[in-house]
Order: C-alpha cells, then sequence, then structure tokens
C-alpha cells in the first residue's frame, strides 16, 4: 500500500506562476506532494493563510507572502517546512516557526548569482562612464578633448565590503579583467582572503585605495551607517559606487552631500529609505543613477523555483537541504 502524498501549499498568487516556477519543476513537486494552490493573483495575505495552510506540511513562498505568525501556525497544524523563493526570509518567518521546530530554506544561493551580475555591469557601465558620456552626447557633444574621461578594468582596485554569497559571485566575474580586489569582511580570514584570490583590507584602507566601491553586506545593526561623512571623505576622486545590496550600510546624508561635490558617480539599486523621496537629490543629481531595486531577478526567476522545489523534495526525502536557514544564520542577514 502506497504512502499518501505530504501537502505543499503554493502561497504565491497566479500571477507570478510563470516567472517563478518552470514546467519542470511542476512536474517534479507533483512527483512527490499533493498540491494545495491559493487561487488568488497575488500573494496570500495573513487571513489567506489561515484557510490555506490547515492540511499542508510545506509551503512555498516568495516575496510578498504573508509572515507565518503565531496566528497562522495555530491554523496550520502539520506545517514542517517552509521553501522560500528569495533570499532573507527574515519578514516571513517569526519565533513562532522556530519554536515548533520548522525547517526553512531559502533561495539565497540561486538569487545571489543575479546580483551579482547586475553589479558587474554597473562596474563596468560605471568605470567606462556609459550614462554620463551618453548624457554628453545627447546635448550635443562629442569627443572635444585629447583626454577622454572612459576607462578599462584591468588593474583597476575594486574595493568589495562583504565576502557573502553575492560578494563571492562577484569576485569569481571579476578575475578575467586583472583587476585587484580588496575585500573588507570581518568573517574572512587573511588566509581565506588569499584563497579566494583577495586582498584582506579594513575599511578604511579600502576606501583610500579603491577605484570601484561595491557594497555586499547585510543590514544588521553592526553595518547600518557603516560608510559615513568621514569615510566617504576617504574615497578617491573619480571613484564609482555601486550598492546592490542595502540602503542603509551608507548614511545617505552624507552621500548626498559628498555625491553634491560631483567627486564621484554612483549606481544605486537600493537607497534608504527605498524608494527615495521624490524631493530627494538622489532623483535628480547627474552624478547618480538610481534604479528601482532590480538587481535580482525579474522576469525569469524560474531558478529560485528549481531550488525551492528541490529543497521540498529533499525535505521530505529525509536528505540534507541545500541551504537551510537557523535563527543563527538569520541574524547576521538582512
Amino acid at each position: 500500500m502506497s504512502l499518501a502524498k505530504p501537502n505543499v501549499a503554493i502561497l504565491i498568487g497566479r500571477n507570478h506562476y510563470r516567472r517563478m516556477l518552470s514546467a519542470a519543476a511542476w512536474a517534479k513537486l507533483r512527483g512527490f506532494a499533493g498540491i494545495v494552490e491559493h487561487t488568488g493573483d497575488e500573494p496570500a495575505t495573513h487571513e489567506e493563510l489561515l484557510g490555506l495552510l490547515q492540511d499542508a506540511d510545506a509551503c512555498l513562498t516568495s516575496w510578498g507572502v504573508a509572515a507565518l505568525d503565531e496566528d497562522v501556525l495555530r491554523a496550520a497544524p502539520r506545517l514542517r517546512m517552509m521553501a522560500h523563493m528569495g533570499s532573507s526570509v527574515k519578514r516571513f518567518v517569526s519565533p513562532a516557526v522556530w519554536a515548533r521546530g520548522m525547517r526553512v530554506t531559502s533561495a539565497a544561493p540561486a538569487l545571489a548569482e543575479d546580483v551579482a551580475i547586475t553589479a558587474l555591469g554597473l562596474i563596468i557601465t560605471g568605470v567606462k562612464r556609459i550614462y554620463p558620456l551618453s548624457q554628453h552626447v545627447r546635448a550635443g557633444g562629442w569627443r572635444e578633448s585629447a583626454w577622454w574621461p572612459s576607462s578599462e578594468l584591468r588593474h583597476k582596485h575594486i574595493g568589495i565590503v562583504g565576502a557573502s554569497r553575492v560578494g563571492r559571485h562577484l569576485v569569481r566575474f571579476l578575475q578575467p579583467f586583472q583587476v585587484h580586489i580588496l575585500l573588507v569582511d570581518p568573517y574572512v580570514t587573511t588566509e581565506q582572503a588569499l584563497a579566494l584570490g583577495v586582498e584582506k583590507v579594513v575599511l578604511d584602507e579600502l576606501l583610500q585605495r579603491s577605484d570601484v566601491l561595491t557594497l555586499h553586506a547585510p543590514s544588521v545593526p553592526q553595518t547600518r551607517r557603516m560608510i559615513s561623512r568621514r569615510q566617504l571623505a576617504l574615497l578617491r576622486d573619480d571613484a564609482v559606487i555601486v550598492n546592490t545590496a542595502r540602503g542603509d550600510l551608507f548614511d545617505e546624508q552624507a552621500l548626498v552631500s559628498e555625491l553634491q561635490k560631483g567627486r564621484f558617480f554612483a549606481y544605486l539599486d537600493v537607497t534608504d529609505p527605498e524608494p527615495p523621496a521624490l524631493d530627494s537629490p538622489l532623483r535628480c543629481l547627474p552624478n547618480v543613477v538610481v534604479v528601482p531595486h532590480l538587481a535580482g531577478c525579474i522576469e525569469d526567476c524560474t531558478h529560485l523555483g528549481d531550488m525551492a522545489v528541490e529543497e521540498l523534495r529533499r525535505f521530505f526525502a529525509g536528505e540534507s537541504a541545500l541551504y537551510e536557514l537557523t535563527p543563527d544564520i538569520l541574524a547576521r542577514m538582512s
């Protein structure tokens, strides 16, 4: 006699099926689980979770789904596992999740490569001065000077703050460009940095030596406003700043003040607050490009779904998770 399949509740909403779940993921999921579908178009709300999870053994979540708080878990007596199609799960879990002993996984490793690819693109765009020079041409200019403010990555010093998964992918992507990579990360030893192919330094030294500053640290109490007015004053003129991590790693008022001097150029995927106020100088300064938090996947996130479904399969098969989260790990994440 065959055993009944466990029930997995898909909570992301039908509008997000195509970009989050491939045909292969659907087929794999149906192979080992019964499916409880949230029939709404958008991610499940708190009230919807109370009904959807009554008979669920596990759930599949992503951006926008309501948190699994104590009320939700009280209405979900069988729920034992959450597979998240995204990075940090801080806003989706609660103390009740850990008190029950639930297993929680994240597709952060899959998402990290997307963010690193975006960061690399912005670094190249920044060093080549693509945006300001395109604005110059749009205004009627061309090559009026023998000196041209455009360069290559080769032999540049790239300062990376945070050897996160994103940061480590970026190190790998930068290797072919013959750059010198500086790293700030309290959890990486000098020996480990050498093994990664980078030089570990303190923050002040990184800022003084870097042609490009790119941030990949989490937003935790130790890192918030870690780059303030004093640190920004150390950054060399004509440097490029790329932030695809969290906006509050900067003292944003200090950042705006330095940018208003025209000393360097910034590409910001994140701000603090987010979005920036309508009258924020970040929206109009000529040496800043702000984009709406899109460094991760946007149109095709099926690799996140593939990883999350594999995590579910492993859980019900009694196998080790690919990337399991615990309270201790979560404390070091944004």
